[in-house]
């Protein structure tokens, strides 16, 4: 029996449907019955409708103890997609206690139930950061602690932390750190909200720079890894390295919207993120930027994806056409 957390979510939904194609027996956990859907119009989306029956779904909450007995009954894989994505300073508490705790008592389980192997989705957020004399980020990049961090990446590198002792216990597992996880325009949040920024008129772009990556690449890597015989190790996974502005273009074009025209400095944005802190302070409404984000939107990060090419012989898709594909879904 395989175990998939986040079975609502983007990853995690990919997952399910790639899982019960592939005839694995599958059983999800989920938190309420409308998030559900979300996964269910995934499956319709790919008109797959008919799969859907063979997930075996069991109400719980990664944060709840109790209720993760019964989800773990007769469970040999773990796959960890669960986890809170935001970037709001307001909800340092929350992914901390979701990110973090709610791995910890995932590892707990693995380690008392005796799982044979856990796969833990992290996020190129977790990568370290780079020194003077270094040119491109890797999983050997050293964490530095003194440097900003959002606190989603923070939380992201806690929740390896508590991997790494699972290890320590003897538990089999993987982690795979993505980049900016792309797929369809069906989910209000990550790349759906950019999508749906972007469809109606988004003005502005950055010369800032990151990794990307289909979501179908990240469950194709997840589940080869899974069945491979590699234990103990961290995978950066991202197809390309790419410029905002040119994948803001590229999603423009795709959807025949206008493409943004106005660049945001470096300079306008850390005007920006500090007026949004003011009057949101001021205000009580929820942040649009924080200051780790602002860094990152013009910081020209470049990730290795060599480490899985070398171990898997991994082949990613073109992220532009992907992009393509996607929109006409």
């Amino acid at each position: 029996m395989v175990l998939v957390t986040g079975g609502t979510g983007l990853v995690g939904a990919h997952l399910l449907l790639h899982l019960v194609e592939n005839g694995d027996a599958v059983r999800a956990i989920y938190r309420n019955a409308k998030t559900i859907e979300k996964t269910k119009s995934l499956f319709l989306l790919y008109k797959k409708e008919f799969l859907f029956e063979k997930i075996g779904w069991i109400q719980a909450d990664i944060t709840d103890v109790p209720s993760l007995e019964i989800a773990f009954e007769n469970v040999e894989y773990v796959y960890h997609c669960a986890a809170l994505i935001s970037f709001n300073p307001k909800d340092e508490d929350l992914l901390r206690k979701i990110n973090i705790e709610g791995t910890a008592n995932i590892v707990n389980f693995c380690v008392a139930k005796a799982v044979k192997k856990l796969c833990f989705v992290s996020s190129i957020a977790a990568l370290g950061d780079l020194k003077e004399n270094e040119k491109t980020i890797t999983e050997e990049t050293e964490w530095n602690p003194e440097k900003p961090h959002s606190d989603y990446a923070i939380s992201k590198y806690g929740a390896e932390m508590e991997i790494w002792r699972g290890q320590q216990e003897g538990l089999n597992s993987v982690i795979i750190n993505p980049g900016v996880i792309l797929g369809p325009n069906i989910w209000k949040q990550g790349s759906g909200i950019l999508f749906k920024k972007i469809e109606k008129g988004f003005p502005f772009y950055t010369k800032g720079m990151t990794g990307f990556i289909a979501v179908t690449d990240v469950v194709k890597i997840a589940v080869e890894l899974m069945k491979s015989n590699v234990i103990n190790e961290r995978f950066t996974l991202i197809a390309q390295n790419i410029v905002f502005r040119d994948l803001f273009n590229s999603i423009a074009d795709a959807l025949d919207a206008k493409r943004p025209t106005i660049y945001a400095s470096p300079f306008f944005i850390e005007i920006f993120w500090r007026i949004d802190w003011l009057l949101s302070t001021i205000f009580r409404w929820k942040r649009k930027l924080d200051r780790a984000t602002a860094i990152s939107s013009y910081s020209k990060n470049l990730y290795s994806n060599e480490k899985i090419i070398d171990i898997l012989g991994a082949e990613f898709l073109d992220i532009q056409q992907y992009i393509k594909e996607i929109s006409k879904l």
